[in-house]
């Protein structure tokens, strides 16, 4: 009969280092593959296994024939040290060591892991509702909304929550329209591009790159700012328009009072802001 003590001695032994419970003759190794980007396990192989009973392994790894794998053996580095080019040899004829990578190559044009198929989820059909099927589901959030919309014209999400939460809620200002092409031009007249600025409400700073009208956008001045951090919402183009050029979440304009141009060092402040277009 098995003792506590025996099955917690197995337990010590399953979750110790790997390095004390490899067997002499099993190797642990890295794999790549042609046509996947993902980061496999470390696998661990018996020296005494040849390449064919390898590539039967691999097979469920990486989703690969076996007959239509070409296998490379290469160090840490990347770097190739033989082809596994005979199904009955035996690893151990090609001298791998711990940390080593075995890269399969399939040659398969077909093969399902060809074209990224089992990565790339764009790839997969998803399932649509149509909105007939959907009206016919009981206890959905659109019966609820409508519902609570007879109620109170004026029901949202967020004010069922305040309510829910027992705080006041204050509906959202409507922003007027802008008719004026010249709105904010006064603000504006003291932002010049290449110029130290701080960003209001929230201190986030960064670089003026742009001032002036914005096409596409509302009426007015805008300030094209490039963030020290990845805080803004495009790359400096806005709407399929180029005003200047950044990395993509550095971008941002904003109006021209909410910009203060001045001696702004580099800071780390995160944060996010729904003024921004």
């Amino acid at each position: 009969m098995i003792s506590q003590a025996d099955i917690q001695s197995l337990k010590d032994y399953v979750k110790g280092p790997s390095s004390q419970n490899q067997a002499d003759s099993t190797v642990r190794l890295q794999v790549t593959h042609s046509n996947l980007k993902a980061h496999f396990m470390e696998i661990r192989l018996d020296l005494h296994m040849n390449v064919g009973s390898v590539k039967q392994k691999l097979m469920s790894h990486t989703g690969s024939s076996p007959g239509s794998m070409q296998l490379q053996l290469k160090d840490e580095t990347g770097r190739l040290l033989s082809q596994l080019s005979e199904d009955s040899r035996l690893l151990g004829f090609y001298s791998p060591y711990d940390g080593c990578i075995i890269h399969v190559i399939d040659t398969d044009a077909s093969s399902k892991s060809a074209a990224g198929w089992l990565e790339d989820t764009s790839k997969v059909q998803k399932y649509v509702m149509s909105d007939e099927d959907y009206a016919k589901r009981e206890n959905t959030y659109k019966q609820y909304k409508l519902m609570k919309q007879k109620e109170d014209p004026e029901w949202t999400a967020e004010k069922e929550l305040c309510m829910r939460k027992g705080i006041p809620y204050q509906a959202p200002k409507q922003s007027a329209k802008i008719d004026d092409d010249d709105y904010m031009s006064s603000e504006a007249g003291s932002l010049k591009p290449g110029s130290r600025c701080e960003v209001n409400p929230g201190g986030k700073r960064g670089l003026i790159r742009h001032v002036g009208r914005c096409q596409n956008l509302p009426k007015g001045y805008w300030v094209g700012v490039q963030y020290d951090e990845p805080v803004g919402k495009n790359n400096g183009t806005v709407k399929g328009v180029q005003y200047f050029d950044c990395l993509d979440g550095y971008g941002a304009f904003v109006r021209p009072d909410m910009v203060t141009a001045g001696d702004f060092p580099p800071v780390d402040d995160l944060f996010s802001d729904e003024d921004e277009i």
